[in-house]
């Protein structure tokens, strides 16, 4: 589908001359982007009902993991990687689904309670993985703002333990068991002594965005989301790229020889759009050469016909990852959607 977006708030960002200021600092305040809410509440015409879940993947679709209960455990502090003067950044783990998860969180100095942004990275080939890898900066710089940062490393990637994932549903399972167990212990001694667990935001980049896709139609309790080069809400769009495009014919050989003649649609978030509850703000660059930029100003498009509060910012030359001015726009603009949403409420 070609959305036309006459409504959608599509902003192309040329690149810039402004210095940039490093995490921390406070530099003069950008406007506030408008938010669109569309009146319309039916679903886009061409968007196919999904059919009657196949048994192979009955536990896989957006209604078993909307149905299924989350959480049982705690998040546990292993070691201090790191202390700055304005958070401190350690080593976590968690239980989910009787795996071990491992990551990192930077924790704010103060006395909170803290909103607390749980962060998700993109694809890294799992061997090349580091606990903290290329998301830290993005973490610290929203625990530079006051927010706690839950930063999981995810099942299959090193030290986590590994587990199912077909369709990558299993990452998506981590993150629901995370925030369960945050707004079951936050307040209690431990990692999330200061954490809010009325205030608690999504962060995903590229396969972390599809990650939040997913978890936002499963319904978790959050309140804000912000994606960033995200995947797509269609699982077949997702499949056929990362098997055709990205890996060579590498990656999928699981879901191919299980999956090849499935209809994928009760697993794909994007038939489930309408029971998003949150804001939603999505970034991509239009010259991403890993994930389509179709893709989220499809995203954006579907959710203001479907009356969902969103707002899309497209960043021109920009590509899967951001650097230099471009970088820090979108976590300025990052810091004030969560400072709209998780701190001063809706």
């Amino acid at each position: 589908m070609k959305s036309k977006l006459p409504s959608l708030l599509l902003i192309t960002l040329a690149a810039c001359s402004l210095p940039l200021a490093a995490p921390g600092l406070s530099p003069t305040p950008l406007p506030t982007p408008q938010i669109l809410v569309a009146t319309q509440t039916a679903a886009p015409a061409d968007v196919a009902i999904p059919s009657t879940p196949d048994a192979r993947y009955a536990d896989l679709t957006i209604d078993a993991l909307a149905a299924r209960t989350y959480g049982g455990g705690e998040v546990v502090e292993q070691s201090v990687i790191e202390r700055t003067d304005r958070f401190t950044r350690t080593l976590i783990s968690y239980p989910s689904d009787g795996l071990n998860i491992v990551g990192f969180a930077n924790v704010p100095h103060g006395a909170g309670p803290f909103p607390v942004v749980i962060l998700l990275h993109g694809y890294i080939d799992p061997a090349d993985y580091l606990v903290v890898d290329y998301t830290r900066v993005y973490a610290d710089w929203l625990a530079d703002s006051g927010f706690i940062v839950l930063h999981p490393n995810l099942r299959n990637y090193p030290p986590s333990e590994s587990g199912p994932n077909l369709f990558r549903v299993g990452f998506a399972v981590d993150v629901l068991n995370l925030i369960a167990i945050v707004r079951e212990t936050a307040g209690q001694p431990g990692p999330l002594e200061r954490a809010d667990a009325e205030r608690i935001g999504l962060w995903g980049h590229s396969m972390g965005g599809g990650i939040t896709l997913r978890v936002l139609a499963a319904g978790a309790p959050v309140d804000a989301a912000v994606v960033y080069g995200s995947m797509s809400g269609d699982e077949q769009l997702n499949f056929d790229h990362i098997f055709y495009n990205l890996s060579e014919e590498q990656r999928g050989l699981e879901e191919r020889a299980a999956f090849a003649d499935a209809p994928l649609g009760s697993i794909s978030p994007i038939y489930f759009y309408d029971r998003i509850q949150v804001p939603v703000s999505i970034h991509h660059g239009d010259e991403d050469p890993v994930v389509p930029v179709a893709w989220s100003e499809e995203l954006c498009a579907r959710l203001l016909e479907l009356g969902k509060t969103a707002e899309c910012f497209v960043y021109a030359g920009e590509d899967h990852t951001f650097s230099g001015w471009e970088e820090y726009l979108l976590m300025r603009r990052t810091i004030e959607f969560f400072e709209r949403y998780l701190v001063a409420g809706p």
